[in-house]
C-alpha cells in the first residue's frame, strides 16, 4: 500500500529500516530479528540499498518476504549514482512485479569499486534526478526522499538543502524521512524551515539508538549529524563504567525519551534505524503511545 495514502490518515505511527545482511546464512537470524519486530506494527518497513546499487538483489529479495512472509508494508531504497537508465528500470520492474508500491530515491554514494569516479557526465547526479525518472516512468508509485536536519555535509548551508529537498519534493517525492539526529529541536526547526520554503509534504524523523560507542562516532563523521554534549558526556561515563552493556542502556533510554518527546509535540511518526536488533526497538517502542 502507498504510504502517502496511510499518512494521509493522520494516526501517529512507528515505521523500520532495516539493512540486508552481507552473507546468505546470517538470513535466517535477520528474519526473526525482523519477525519480532511485527508485534509493534509498523507502518511500513524499509530496505536498504548498498553504495552503487551494491545489494540491489537483496534489497529487492528482502522487500518481497518482508511483504509476502511476514505481511509488511515494504518500501525499497533505491540509490542513483554511477546508475544507468536500463539498471533503474529493471530494479523498479522487478519491485512493481512483486508488488512493492512505495520507493526512496537517494543520491546514494559513489561506487565503491571506482575510485575515480566522477558526477560529470552521468545521468543521475542527484536524489531529484531520481525522483523524477521514477516519477515520470512509473506514475502509481509513492516515493519518499531524504531530509537533513542538520544539513547533508556537502551543502553549502541549511537553506540551500532544503532547496534541493523543495526540488525533490517537485520533482516527485510525497513524504520526507530524515537522516538521524539526537536533538529534537533540531527536527522541528527544520520542519518549519520547510514550511516556510512551502514544502507541505510530510516529515518523518529518524531516530538512531546508540548501542556502539565506536560505530556512533563513525556514523556522524560520515552523515554531519552532531551529538550534544551532555548526551556524549554520558555515553562516555557509561562506556567507561559498565563497557558495552551500559552504552547500550543509555542508548536505548535516550532513544525512548526522543521518540516520546518527538510524538508529544506532533511528529507524524518515528521512523527507527533498528539496525537489524529486533530487542533494542522493542525496549524503545513497546510503551510508545500511538494511534
Amino acid at each position: 500500500m502507498r504510504i502517502d495514502d496511510l499518512l494521509s490518515r493522520g494516526k501517529q505511527f512507528i515505521s523500520l529500516e532495516f539493512f540486508p545482511p552481507k552473507e546468505k546464512d546470517a538470513w535466517p537470524a535477520f528474519f526473526y530479528e525482523a519477525g519480532r519486530l511485527s508485534v509493534l506494527k509498523p507502518l511500513f518497513v524499509s530496505v536498504t540499498y548498498g553504495a552503487g546499487g551494491s545489494t540491489q538483489a537483496n534489497t529487492l529479495e528482502l522487500v518481497t518476504r518482508f511483504s509476502r512472509d511476514l505481511g509488511q508494508n515494504p518500501m525499497a531504497h533505491l540509490t542513483c549514482v554511477g546508475a544507468s537508465e536500463e539498471s533503474l528500470r529493471s530494479f523498479m520492474d522487478a519491485l512493481k512485479a512483486a508488488g512493492v508500491d512505495n520507493v526512496l530515491a537517494l543520491r546514494g554514494d559513489p561506487p565503491q569499486n571506482q575510485p575515480d569516479f566522477t558526477l560529470e557526465g552521468q545521468a543521475f547526479q542527484h536524489g531529484s534526478d531520481l525522483a523524477g525518472f521514477i516519477r515520470q516512468a512509473y506514475p502509481d508509485l509513492c516515493i519518499g526522499v531524504a531530509g537533513y536536519p542538520e544539513k547533508h555535509p556537502q551543502a553549502e548551508s541549511l537553506d540551500a538543502d532544503i532547496d534541493f529537498l523543495k526540488l525533490k519534493i517537485e520533482k516527485g517525492g510525497n513524504f520526507v524521512i530524515t537522516q538521524l539526529f539526537f536533538d529534537n529541536d533540531h527536527y522541528f526547526r527544520f520542519v518549519e524551515r520547510c514550511r516556510a520554503r512551502g514544502i507541505d509534504a510530510p516529515v518523518i524523523p529518524g531516530v538512531l539508538p546508540i548501542l556502539n560507542l565506536a560505530s556512533i562516532k563513525r556514523i556522524l563523521s560520515m552523515c554531519g549529524a552532531t551529538l550534544p554534549p551532555d548526551y556524549l558526556a554520558r555515553l562516555e561515563a557509561a562506556n567507561a563504567s559498565g563497557g558495552a552493556e551500559a552504552v547500550r542502556a543509555e542508548g536505548v533510554a535516550y532513544a525512548r525519551a526522543q521518540c516520546r518527546d518527538l510524538l508529544e509535540r506532533g511528529a507524524p511518526g518515528v521512523h527507527l534505524y533498528t539496525l537489524n536488533k529486533a530487542q533494542a526497538c522493542l525496549d524503545i517502542a513497546g510503551d510508545l503511545k500511538l494511534g
